[in-house]
């Protein structure tokens, strides 16, 4: 294997972690606050699709990320109702979530058949030509659109978040124990909504990042390809910490960047099992770290202000 291989290698690591990064962002704050929003995996789904949307028909990324955040919003708002205020199961009405995304994206793309033969306009790289063609660094970091940076920076953003301010104190404490909170004056039905929205949210702004960072495409038939649930395992192995999560999600983007270079070259080995490999990996990870993490309380149960 080259140098320049296994540079190329890396920066697509960067490249496909970045939308895995992005959901994780909201997914953690949401599992903390104790609901599983298992409906990432469809409301990705739909950003991407109304990433490619808004940046054909309005020829606008701003355009593009507001639909997308809008769309987050309001999946999101439906998920809390369901899971929050009728407290259905977050199992049941992650997977009816998904299935009707699934179901809605294919749907409209099939209505817009113009925008299949024509790549729209992909986020930009911020750094000028110069300093991209500085050796190994250049490549790395100075090429990646800018949706790769900001998702560099915004575990950190989290981390503070979570930590060091009264709302992921807040947050915190309503994933271990809602009773409690409730009893100091805490609204525990806001503080679930908001951290589910919010999850809604970038779950959708990963999305677009999947499809305007580099390929400026949609794909009908499941185009996130589970890396919504990829999100949700990752959230476990790193214990519900933004950054731990983020490095995680580093692991299984090298996976995939890893596993389509792996199909391009020529191997006896049938592509399907190349495939295979980011899921591996996080089975993997999963079966080895599970136990270690410290789980949220109430994490996956209904809250019922009733309970006392």
């Amino acid at each position: 294997m080259s140098f320049s291989v296994i540079i190329d290698w890396l920066q697509a690591t960067l490249r496909w972690s970045a939308p895995l990064i992005v959901v994780a962002f909201g997914e953690v704050f949401a599992e903390r606050a104790g609901v599983i929003n298992m409906g990432i995996e469809g409301i990705m789904m739909f950003g991407a699709l109304t990433g490619v949307m808004g940046a054909f028909y309005f020829n606008s990324l701003w355009v593009a990320l507001l639909i997308t955040v809008l769309v987050g919003l309001v999946l999101g708002i439906l998920v809390s109702f369901l899971t929050i205020s009728r407290r259905a199961n977050q199992v049941v009405t992650g997977l009816m979530m998904n299935m009707i995304c699934l179901g809605a994206t294919d749907t409209i793309f099939s209505l817009m058949p113009e925008s299949r033969q024509t790549r729209v306009q992909t986020f930009p790289v911020i750094f000028p030509k110069v300093m991209q063609n500085i050796p190994v660094i250049g490549p790395l970091f100075f090429a990646q659109p800018i949706s790769t940076w900001i998702a560099l920076v915004i575990p950190f953003i989290g981390g503070y978040i979570m930590y060091r301010t009264r709302w992921g104190l807040n947050i915190r404490a309503v994933g271990d124990n809602p009773q409690s909170c409730a009893t100091a004056g805490i609204s525990v039905i806001r503080l679930k909504y908001q951290a589910v929205i919010l999850s809604g949210i970038f779950a959708a702004l990963g999305g677009c990042v999947l499809t305007l960072a580099e390929v400026g495409y949609f794909s009908a038939g499941g185009m996130t390809g589970g890396r919504g649930f990829i999100v949700m395992a990752a959230c476990v192995v790193g214990g519900w910490d933004p950054i731990r999560t983020s490095l995680v999600c580093l692991i299984f983007g090298a996976a995939d960047a890893a596993q389509l270079r792996m199909q391009s070259a020529n191997s006896i080995i049938p592509y399907q099992f190349f495939q295979m490999l980011p899921y591996l990996v996080t089975i993997v990870a999963l079966t080895l770290m599970v136990k270690k993490s410290r789980v949220p309380k109430t994490w996956g149960a209904a809250y019922d202000p009733k309970d006392v």
